[in-house]
């Protein structure tokens, strides 16, 4: 069983840092609705911090992400942005305390790193949802879901999806991210087994050849065919080269995963979109897919 941070509360200490690429304009929106809901807000040395296109050097990133993991007075962590460069720390991190003392990490995109190695190797729970960065334009929707996550409260997903959609039902632990960091952690120690998992996948600014090659790369490690359940959220600018690649990402998905017998369902708000829902990465999840219609709750949360 996945282990379950304990929720927050008014009065608890959140923190930002940013353990990848340096912010270009202050938080202020994010910090403001952060304290709104009553927490105390933490900022870490890599705020403000500049290293070519980082927020930071490589060892102040992973010393300020190691201040917070450790400090028992944190009850969450939030990635202010992605970008790229967790990938190059979080070697460099010991996440033993989180062990005894679990707490929230929260964020997406480049964030997928952190979110599978704490689940790989801690089964610690997360929470795939927006960043500071993003808070100005995030919509309404999307913040609320971020707010019942971090606070415990109930909640559910129900849209209308892509007519492409495979109908069926499943649970399991809800696994995944982005699908470019997946990929990059394969046979990696923060890389996981997928079996009896729902896996959840979005990207952004990829060519279409490109997702045809990351999601066959999956399926040639395995990855793709004891899934209890597939969900394919946003795959936001998608380019495609001067000869079209012929297929969108629904038709490539559809023809990689055509062997298996599991529900997929397509356009789930989460990703990097505006409305960008957040998700409980390592908890047990129910989905039904039947045609365009699509449902999907928690499980003992």
């Amino acid at each position: 069983m996945s282990i379950t941070p304990p929720y927050l509360k008014k009065g608890d200490k959140i923190a930002i840092t940013c353990p990848a690429k340096k912010l270009p304009i202050p938080m202020t929106d994010a910090i403001n609705l952060l304290q709104s809901w009553g927490l105390k807000v933490v900022l870490g040395n890599t705020v403000e911090a500049s290293f070519h296109q980082f927020a930071g050097d490589d060892k102040l990133r992973a010393q300020d992400l190691q201040r917070f993991v450790d400090d028992d007075s944190v009850k969450a962590i939030i990635a202010a942005r992605g970008g790229y460069g967790t990938i190059r720390i979080i070697d460099d991190i010991n996440f033993d305390n989180l062990a005894d003392n679990p707490k929230w990490i929260v964020g997406f995109s480049d964030i997928t790193i952190l979110h599978a190695h704490l689940y790989s190797n801690y089964r610690l729970k997360s929470i795939h949802g927006q960043m500071p960065i993003n808070i100005p334009d995030a919509s309404s929707a999307s913040i609320i879901t971020l707010h019942k996550v971090l606070f415990g409260e109930e909640l559910s997903y129900e849209f209308t999806s892509h007519g492409i959609n495979r109908s069926g039902n499943a649970s399991g632990e809800l696994i995944g991210g982005n699908l470019s960091l997946l990929v990059a952690i394969l046979n990696s120690p923060s890389d996981f087994d997928y079996s009896g998992k729902i896996l959840f996948i979005e990207d952004v600014g990829e060519y279409f050849y490109s997702v045809d090659r990351l999601i066959r790369a999956l399926k040639r490690a395995g990855k793709l065919k004891n899934l209890a359940g597939l969900i394919v959220g946003g795959f936001t600018d998608i380019k495609d080269n001067d000869i079209p690649f012929g297929f969108t990402v629904a038709e490539i998905v559809m023809e990689v995963v055509s062997a298996y017998n599991y529900p997929v369902c397509f356009d789930f708000p989460a990703g990097h979109i505006a409305n960008n829902y957040s998700i409980i990465l390592g908890a047990e999840l129910s989905l039904s897919v039947a045609g365009q219609q699509v449902s999907a709750k928690y499980v003992n949360k």
